[in-house]
């Protein structure tokens, strides 16, 4: 038995932990307790597949005795693997940081508790999309995790959740409609749902048809990525979740639809090109992202509008269809998981502790909360690509695959990319200057508690001789402490963050290899189809004969001896 045999386990733990957890809807402790549990085993197991991984081909894993393309498969290569450790690193650290929240919040005192499972079968619905080797699976993984994300949008039931939420659920129910319209026009076509079926099947099709089904995947994969101008749901979605939720769903959840259309360029699609359509997605997505988070006043905004932008970095690989693209890739979409949601937890952070998220209402936290400046300071520098930070190799790796390239859409990819991430920066700086620096006083709508001060003139409210766990009041109002698991979980990821660059050069040598299988994507059909695949070895070796000078207008003998006509079949027509 091999260690991918038990890929499975990575779907299976946490929904078993989740109906486990409904059992337990009146014991949030024992809740806490297995989910913790259940997400530190998946992450260990999922650490041995990415180790087992490593310098490998893909490996795939039949389920129910049923060989593919019939049956449901499973496929481990070093891009899912990777995604999904970073995505399950994500989720622990966001989980402990949810606990601590609601231990400070006294929501033991709720009688029925659905945060802990539903965010169980969300994992599950992301681990599942990663490791899909058919789209109908994918289309279940997409389902699973957006049934989860509807729940945690909308918990506590405020009117500014409940809008967000119909919004999200009416811009996820057209894309999963999209979706699964494409996958019953790709069964019509090509008689298969299976990935690996599908791109050996796909090249028999007529262009304008395989042009049409690639199409249509795109901009379904394309509204879950919040591709532009397939985004505008994201700004108004994100920002009302509670902080942990926000977290989570700013870190995982547009990858996922990252790495469907990965998966859709590289393997289903790779001959029927759409790099000039990608090319200008990624220029906009870059442009439109950068422009709205400078022109917004809410912490939480502005970070959705730059999440936005910097989707636009991740199409800028793919739409350069190189190994060396596809390598920077990678590379970015496991460091910008990270980075990503650390800051929204970090903001989580400066909510509860400042009373807003608002940069008109926030000033001087850098006396109040000196730790958080810190927290703040070093992934915000991360992502806006200071050296040597992991986000500045990222782009580094993404300006020279366009240079490779040489093509004046390359070379305008990356010249809107250098200028977006200056303005990235600008943006975190202007954050970071108003929120931490500015005196209260200087403020334009300035919070009472940031303007009070104790017997020796210190702005904000000192807490020493009280419990983290606490919180006491103001004037009438909470003044909320920072629970020592929020706080600790948010210094973890935020270290993690910081140790990418660390082990850049692993990583990067990581993501080279699996740009090398993403782009050979014969190397994933024989894994998985096996006998059943085509021979690819065979029809290479047919084209060079028949590209050969002086022999395909120059007909032999039949039995001439010598002949590439009188070679086996099986050797490719040649001796």
């Amino acid at each position: 038995m091999s260690i991918f045999d038990l890929a499975p386990a990575a779907i299976i733990l946490p929904l078993l932990a989740a109906g486990l957890n409904f059992t337990l809807y009146r014991r949030p402790t024992a809740q806490r307790l297995i989910s913790l549990i259940a997400i530190i085993v998946v992450l260990a197991l999922e650490s041995t597949l990415l180790i087992a991984s490593w310098g490998s081909g893909p490996v795939s894993i039949s389920l129910g005795g049923w060989a593919a393309p019939f049956g449901i498969v499973l496929v481990v290569d070093q891009l899912s693997s990777l995604m999904l450790v970073v995505s399950s690193v994500v989720s622990l650290a966001v989980l402990v940081y949810a606990t601590g929240q609601g231990l400070a919040d006294g929501d033991d005192d709720a009688p029925i508790s659905v945060f802990y499972p539903t965010y169980l079968v969300l994992l599950a619905g992301v681990s599942n999309a990663f490791l899909a080797g058919d789209l109908f699976n994918l289309y279940v993984g997409f389902e699973i995790l957006l049934t989860a994300s509807y729940v945690l949008l909308t918990m506590s039931g405020t009117a500014p959740r409940i809008r967000a939420g119909v919004t999200y659920t009416v811009v996820s129910v057209i894309s999963s409609l999209l979706f699964l319209m494409s996958i019953g026009m790709i069964y019509a076509a090509v008689g298969t749902v299976n990935m690996a079926d599908i791109a050996a099947k796909v090249p028999e099709l007529p262009p304008g048809t395989q042009l049409q089904l690639h199409l249509m995947l795109l901009v379904a994969f394309g509204i879950k990525a919040a591709v532009f101008p397939l985004s505008l749901w994201l700004p108004d979605s994100y920002p009302t979740a509670p902080a942990p939720v926000t977290a989570v769903f700013a870190g995982l959840l547009t990858k996922v639809g990252v790495y469907a259309i990965i998966r859709t360029e590289t393997l289903l699609f790779p001959d029927s090109r759409v790099d000039d359509l990608l090319t200008w997605v990624a220029i906009l997505t870059l442009v439109v992202g950068i422009l709205g988070a400078l022109t917004q006043g809410d912490i939480k905004r502005t970070l959705s509008f730059i999440l936005i932008s910097h989707i636009g970095y991740m199409i800028w690989g793919i739409a350069l269809a190189t190994p060396r693209g596809m390598m920077a890739v990678v590379f970015y979409v496991a460091h910008h998981i990270v980075i990503q949601t650390s800051l929204f937890m970090v903001i989580g952070l400066i909510e509860r502790r400042g009373g807003s998220a608002n940069m008109d209402r926030l000033a001087g936290m850098a006396r109040i909360a000196p730790i958080l400046g810190i927290l703040y300071f070093v992934p915000a520098m991360n992502l806006g690509g200071i050296p040597p930070f992991s986000g500045f190799i990222g782009k580094v790796g993404l300006i020279e695959a366009s240079v490779e390239v040489g093509s004046w859409q390359a070379y305008a990819m990356a010249g809107v990319g250098v200028f977006v991430s200056l303005l990235t920066l600008m943006t975190l700086a202007r954050i970071w200057n108003r929120v931490f620096w500015r005196k209260p006083e200087h403020a334009e709508f300035p919070d009472p508690i940031l303007l009070a001060t104790d017997e020796n003139g210190n702005y904000g409210i000192h807490t020493s001789g009280e419990s983290d766990a606490e919180s006491r009041r103001y004037r009438g109002r909470d003044v909320k402490l920072l629970p020592g698991s929020m706080l600790g979980s948010t210094i973890g990821l935020v270290a993690v963050g910081a140790a990418i660059t660390l082990v850049a050069g692993p990583l990067f040598a990581f993501s080279d290899q699996a740009a090398e299988n993403l782009t050979n994507p014969e190397i994933y059909i024989q894994e998985v189809l096996g006998d059943n695949a085509p021979d690819f070895a065979g029809d290479s070796a047919e084209a060079a004969d028949d590209a050969a000078p002086g022999t395909a207008d120059v007909p032999e003998p039949a039995d001439a001896p010598g002949t590439a006509d009188a070679a086996p079949a099986e050797n490719g027509g040649r001796e």
